[in-house]
């Protein structure tokens, strides 16, 4: 049988793109050919070898609307002209001219919609941006076939709002019933009780203000790891200065998935702290609480719907009573100094990693790509 050609578009630069990886990797497993376009930064990483092609934009723009500008017209472009059997769009801000090209070429178009992006606290505060956004998804969503969604939560949203199904794929890190012995390269403080945030989107209304206000509460055998990147980075950094916090508040930029996972596994508590603000936050399921639970991390977060869900069901962590610095604080003291409480989140972690892991969800994921090859 012919070998079909997905084409993948994403706006990210994939180096710390799991998600868009483990997608890519299962699909090529199922015998597709792959491959994945997105852009390159000043200062993005090298790609390394993977089992699927990639191909990185360049652009002069690099945030805002000449950057979503420029590189829409780049990719309508790129896959006007592409070899390609089946486009994959991911999220609103890669949908137009994948819409667009399918029509013109008739190719089918799957939708990989895992943020509900016209509800990011970012776009509802700009009103005009916003209506761009909103206009192309009211025009091109209910036109779709095949779409899927990262929780059951999202899936509603959407099948409420335009009508037309949508399945769901949870985007959750493979199972392994052993965690692999990695070569450490990173010296961990031993004496020290590690707090690790992780993720590409530490930005604006994600409650790591407070968590770093927090560690003025905290004494200092506490120690915070803020991985990866954001817009309000800046803002944590000054907050540390300000408040002297320099040997309790480390800040490690982008790190390369490996080392990633040596940060996640020494860490004993995991962070995530969205507030209920908008509805992308609302109906949101964190990457990072999946990232914590395959790594025996317990976890403390806020109280949104489908994290709560998650922890409830398989106790592994506590929630915060609320934003408020102190209340962090005595949630993470009170995590620590209650007899048995971590060992007990430890021992759940595993049964929840055993039955939500992407060996299962891949499963969904192959089935929707097979379906389009059976029904075009």
């Amino acid at each position: 049988m012919k070998k079909r050609r997905i084409v993948v578009s994403v706006t990210t630069d994939l180096v710390t793109d799991q998600r868009v990886h483990k997608v890519c990797t299962s699909l090529y497993d199922a015998g597709f050919d792959i491959l994945v376009v997105g852009r390159e930064m000043k200062s993005s990483l090298p790609i390394g070898q993977r089992s699927y092609a990639t191909k990185r934009f360049k652009l002069w723009f690099e945030k805002g609307a000449l950057f979503y500008a420029a590189f829409n017209a780049r990719l309508f472009f790129f896959l006007l002209f592409v070899k390609a059997d089946i486009l994959l769009a991911n999220d609103l801000d890669t949908l137009l001219p994948n819409y667009l090209v399918s029509r013109l070429r008739r190719i089918p178009l799957a939708y990989d919609n895992h943020e509900y992006f016209t509800g990011t606290p970012e776009l509802l505060k700009r009103p005009v941006v916003y209506g761009v956004w909103k206009t192309i998804e009211r025009n091109i969503f209910p036109k779709l076939k095949y779409i899927y969604t990262d929780n059951d939560a999202k899936q509603k949203l959407f099948e409420d709002e335009y009508d037309v199904p949508v399945k769901v794929v949870k985007n959750v890190p493979m199972y392994h019933p052993v965690m692999e012995a990695k070569e450490i390269t990173i010296q961990f403080p031993k004496d020290k009780k590690i707090l690790i945030y992780q993720g590409t989107g530490i930005n604006i209304h994600r409650g790591t203000e407070e968590l770093t206000e927090a560690m003025q509460y905290l004494d200092d055998s506490y120690i915070l790891y803020f991985i990866g990147s954001g817009d309000v980075i800046n803002v944590l950094k000054e907050k540390v200065q300000e408040l002297k916090l320099q040997d309790k508040v480390i800040f490690t930029g982008k790190v390369p998935f490996q080392e990633l996972q040596q940060y996640t596994r020494h860490a004993h508590l995991g962070f995530t702290l969205d507030k209920p603000i908008s509805d992308n936050y609302i109906y949101s399921l964190p990457n990072k609480l999946f990232d914590y639970v395959h790594a025996g991390v317990p976890v403390i977060a806020a109280r949104l719907q489908e994290v709560e869900k998650m922890i409830n069901k398989y106790n592994i962590g506590a929630f915060i009573p609320s934003h408020d610095p102190q209340h962090i604080a005595a949630t993470i003291k009170e995590a620590f100094e209650t007899p048995g409480r971590l060992e007990e989140w430890k021992r759940n972690l595993p049964i929840a990693a055993q039955e939500v892991n992407w060996q299962n969800e891949e499963k969904v994921l192959v089935e929707i790509y097979k379906n389009i090859v059976l029904e075009n």
